[in-house]
């Protein structure tokens, strides 16, 4: 059955991936109170148990290395004994790494930026591929970077990730647009959504000196994750959308 523009989805199975930070709560709870099932997924057990708690009641927390493919192959089959087939996936893994130039950007830091940004993505979208491709509301998406627009020799590592990723996602959207055609069933998209920074309450706090100029919201990410669920599949397939607010300085 083809998804009407503004219609509430089923309650679906969201597994989301990162779901330990402020933006994997913002992500789960909103997620939840839309009635869906979500899952949430960590590598530190006390801090994922800690972060479901924080996004409210029914949300189930998992730990796993998304870097091991084994382990995500694991994780599906956890996440399936307790909830059935996964709808949707957000992941919101990455992380960031900045140096002086191009001279500078060390093997660590590129390691650890490929290994957050690409190799997790990677895992996690070859292991939940079917599933979100037979979905009648099938999702996956990524948060990537404004810095992509312009990338700057300081962030040369970070925004070669993100693209790679961003590459990923947007091939993800072609396996997707072709898995429909071959057997008119689902309508699962892949998106990107773009962000120059995310802020939450926590951060203002901490920092009040600063404005966090462009920044978006944790709140906002989450509401569009949920309007994701809400939209025709075939308009939002290899979609950039992009969150940050421009008419910030």
């Amino acid at each position: 059955m083809t998804e009407q523009q503004g219609t509430e989805p089923p309650e679906l199975t969201v597994l989301v991936t990162g779901g330990s930070g402020a933006s994997g709560v913002a992500v789960a709870r909103a997620l939840r109170n839309a009635g869906h099932r979500v899952v949430t997924v960590g590598s530190d057990q006390a801090r994922i148990e800690a972060a479901a708690q924080q996004a409210g009641e029914g949300v189930t927390p998992l730990t796993c290395n998304l870097a091991g493919l084994d382990d995500v192959r694991q994780l599906r089959d956890d996440v399936t004994a307790v909830t059935g087939r996964v709808d949707g996936v957000i992941h919101l893994v990455g992380g960031w790494r900045g140096a002086k130039g191009i001279p500078d950007q060390s093997d660590e830091d590129w390691d650890f930026l490929h290994q957050g940004a690409v190799t997790t993505l990677r895992n996690v979208s070859r292991v939940f591929f079917d599933d979100i491709a037979a979905s009648s509301h099938g999702r996956f998406a990524m948060v990537s970077s404004t810095s992509l627009d312009k990338p700057a020799a300081s962030v040369a590592s970070y925004v070669a990730a993100k693209a790679a990723a961003e590459a990923w996602t947007m091939a993800m959207a072609d396996g997707f647009r072709k898995a429909s055609t071959a057997d008119g069933g689902g309508q699962a998209a892949a998106v990107v959504l773009v962000v120059k920074a995310l802020v939450d309450d926590a951060l203002r706090r901490s920092h009040p000196e600063r404005s966090f100029p462009g920044a978006t919201d944790v709140e906002e990410l989450a509401g569009a994750v949920v309007d994701l669920f809400k939209k025709p599949g075939d308009e939002l397939n290899g979609t950039r959308l992009r969150l940050a607010n421009q008419a910030a300085p």
